[in-house]
Protein backbone atom coordinates (compact mmCIF):
# COMPACT_ATOMS: atom_id res chain seq x y z
CA UNK A 1 0.00 0.00 0.00
CA UNK A 2 1.07 3.56 -0.63
CA UNK A 3 1.40 6.39 1.87
CA UNK A 4 0.42 8.95 -0.82
CA UNK A 5 -3.08 10.38 -1.24
CA UNK A 6 -4.25 12.82 -3.89
CA UNK A 7 -7.10 14.88 -2.47
CA UNK A 8 -9.40 17.60 -3.77
CA UNK A 9 -9.21 19.87 -0.71
CA UNK A 10 -7.03 22.65 0.65
CA UNK A 11 -3.73 22.06 2.41
CA UNK A 12 -5.07 23.68 5.57
CA UNK A 13 -8.13 21.40 5.65
CA UNK A 14 -6.01 18.30 5.05
CA UNK A 15 -3.47 19.12 7.75
CA UNK A 16 -6.25 20.03 10.19
CA UNK A 17 -8.00 16.71 9.47
CA UNK A 18 -4.76 14.75 10.00
CA UNK A 19 -4.04 16.64 13.21
CA UNK A 20 -7.54 15.92 14.56
CA UNK A 21 -7.30 12.21 13.67
CA UNK A 22 -3.68 11.93 14.90
CA UNK A 23 -2.35 10.92 11.46
CA UNK A 24 1.30 11.85 10.92
CA UNK A 25 2.04 13.87 7.79
CA UNK A 26 5.37 13.67 6.02
CA UNK A 27 4.66 16.15 3.19
CA UNK A 28 1.87 18.19 1.63
CA UNK A 29 2.17 19.80 -1.78
CA UNK A 30 -0.23 21.62 -4.07
CA UNK A 31 -0.49 20.14 -7.55
CA UNK A 32 -0.95 22.17 -10.76
CA UNK A 33 -4.49 20.78 -11.09
CA UNK A 34 -5.47 22.40 -7.77
CA UNK A 35 -5.56 19.13 -5.83
CA UNK A 36 -3.03 18.30 -3.12
CA UNK A 37 -0.59 15.45 -2.65
CA UNK A 38 -0.55 14.28 0.95
CA UNK A 39 2.13 11.88 2.14
CA UNK A 40 1.37 10.20 5.46
CA UNK A 41 4.09 8.94 7.78
CA UNK A 42 2.58 5.46 7.94
CA UNK A 43 0.62 3.16 5.68
CA UNK A 44 -1.90 2.68 8.48
CA UNK A 45 -2.53 6.42 8.71
CA UNK A 46 -2.93 6.64 4.93
CA UNK A 47 -5.49 3.82 4.97
CA UNK A 48 -7.51 5.48 7.73
CA UNK A 49 -7.50 8.76 5.78
CA UNK A 50 -8.45 6.97 2.54
CA UNK A 51 -11.48 5.36 4.18
CA UNK A 52 -12.86 8.52 5.74
CA UNK A 53 -11.93 10.95 2.90
CA UNK A 54 -13.19 8.66 0.13
CA UNK A 55 -15.32 11.40 -1.46
CA UNK A 56 -12.29 13.75 -1.68
CA UNK A 57 -9.89 11.26 -3.33
CA UNK A 58 -8.75 12.05 -6.87
CA UNK A 59 -8.39 9.04 -9.15
CA UNK A 60 -5.85 8.63 -11.92
CA UNK A 61 -2.34 9.92 -12.48
CA UNK A 62 -1.50 13.36 -11.17
CA UNK A 63 1.20 15.62 -12.55
CA UNK A 64 3.51 17.14 -9.97
CA UNK A 65 5.06 20.56 -10.37
CA UNK A 66 8.67 20.35 -11.30
CA UNK A 67 11.11 21.94 -8.87
CA UNK A 68 14.49 23.07 -10.09
CA UNK A 69 16.66 25.08 -7.70
CA UNK A 70 18.19 28.25 -9.11
CA UNK A 71 21.53 27.49 -7.49
CA UNK A 72 23.19 24.17 -6.60
CA UNK A 73 22.15 22.54 -3.35
CA UNK A 74 25.71 21.68 -2.33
Amino acid sequence: MSRVLHLQMSQADATQYCSDKKIGVSAVETLPSGAIRLVCMSVDGAERARKSLKSKLVKGDMVRQRFRPTKPLW
